[in-house]
């Protein structure tokens, strides 16, 4: 479960708190609402980053260092979300599966694309083409091209997923969700692969 669902609402905040935000802020506020702007698949990077400063200076605990005990770790706890939710919302694997979890979507489970014979077979070939590359007499070569096509395939992914959550098709949006974390994951080996071969 995602951490904003378990703090507790500054309208809510124990006797004594002086905790002071722009007057909309909340921990009850979802990522987005965080961040003041729209819940979609598009977020505009750009904005974010400027938001994300912007939190941090605000709620930065050494402003509360002089406070009391309470706004002291709810500075904390704020800090901790701002955090999180900046972390969610520029990762489009974790946007996605925000999104989803938003509408109520359990995104913890893969077993649903394993049938999906074509995609567990592009898996395979793709792991074994990573191995391969460390045999191959133009190691660097190979690897840049491996990873233009991992990261081609992930972006049209994500197209995909913007396509279905805005019409509504959650359960495809689910299932292209769980493919685009294979492809985080093989994006992290290609990283690997690198750190390999730099040692080589």
């Amino acid at each position: 479960m995602w951490l904003w669902r378990e703090l507790p609402r500054i309208d809510e905040l124990p006797n004594g708190s002086q905790l002071q935000s722009d007057g909309k802020l909340k921990f009850s506020d979802n990522f987005f609402e965080i961040f003041a702007i729209p819940q979609a698949w598009v977020v505009d990077l750009n904005g974010l980053n400027i938001r994300y400063r912007a939190l941090q200076q605000e709620f930065h605990p050494d402003k509360y260092s002089t406070k009391s005990q309470i706004d002291q770790r709810l500075a904390v706890q704020m800090t901790s979300l701002i955090n999180q939710a900046f972390e969610t919302l520029k990762c489009p694997l974790k946007r996605a599966q925000y999104l989803l979890e938003l509408s109520n979507i359990n995104t913890d489970q893969e077993t649903h694309i394993t049938t999906d014979g074509n995609f567990l077979m592009q898996q395979i070939e793709l792991r074994e083409g990573l191995q391969d590359i460390f045999n191959h007499k133009e190691p660097w070569e190979m690897l840049e091209r491996m990873r233009r096509e991992i990261e081609d395939i992930y972006l049209n992914l994500q197209d995909s997923f913007q396509e279905n959550y805005q019409k509504g098709s959650l359960d495809d949006a689910l299932n292209i969700t769980a493919k685009m974390q294979f492809f985080s994951k093989l994006l992290i080996e290609v990283e690997n692969v690198e750190a390999e071969l730099e040692d080589i």
